[in-house]
């Protein structure tokens, strides 16, 4: 996301029809503890034209309204995110992050990261506790594979772009030698007291 003096000429109300009609921030579905999910698809974020305090507008009207009082989580894809088209900036994303209500937070159970690639990853390690205040950061959860998500998001309720599904077709012609799952950038372990999951969520303090 830029400043306001550096995007190209479209106005706020605009910037906002194209934030809904890309289906950025989508709520759709629950996770196996019964949580709202809400979808954000990095891939699609007209990060040029679209500024922070729009950004940050459209979630307070539309989308933290519409969770009204319930725990969800967030499902973040990262598939296909490229740093000079999509990528907000370290500023923007500690601004949203920022502008979040603190009850919003409170309800905040986990955020997934789909496909993080190694730069996502050293850049979080780096500035993650900065940028996820407010308690957000320790519920950040890195996610390799889609088959590692199903095991905690219901996959029939939450709809997936196909070059998602294209990515998971690449990933298994050069599928790596270990592939860990679910981590975070934090030393812990979760366990789930109402799924029995497959996979626990733990930290690996390497980012390769």
């Amino acid at each position: 996301m830029n400043s306001p003096t550096s995007l190209m000429t479209i106005s706020i109300s605009e910037q906002e029809k194209l934030i809904h009609k890309l289906q950025i921030f989508k709520i759709q579905g629950k996770d196996k503890r019964g949580c709202s999910i809400l979808r954000v698809i990095g891939k699609l974020f007209p990060a040029r034209v679209v500024s922070v305090e729009t950004v940050n507008k459209y979630l307070q009207e539309k989308i933290y309204p519409s969770l009204e009082q319930r725990k969800f989580s967030i499902v973040y894809l990262h598939t296909g995110v490229n740093r000079t088209e999509n990528f907000p900036g370290i500023t923007a994303l500690r601004s949203v992050c920022d502008a979040m209500p603190e009850n919003v937070k409170a309800r905040l159970n986990a955020v997934y990261f789909l496909h993080p690639s190694l730069q996502s990853r050293f850049f979080l390690a780096l500035f993650g506790r900065l940028i996820f205040t407010g308690g957000v950061y320790w519920k950040l959860n890195y996610v390799t594979r889609l088959e590692f998500l199903w095991e905690h998001v219901k996959r029939k309720e939450i709809e997936m772009p196909e070059f998602v599904y294209d990515h998971e077709e690449e990933l298994d012609d050069y599928r790596p030698i270990m592939d860990y799952g679910i981590e975070g950038d934090h030393p812990r372990v979760y366990i789930d007291s109402t799924v029995e999951p497959a996979v626990s969520m733990y930290s690996m303090r390497c980012i390769a």
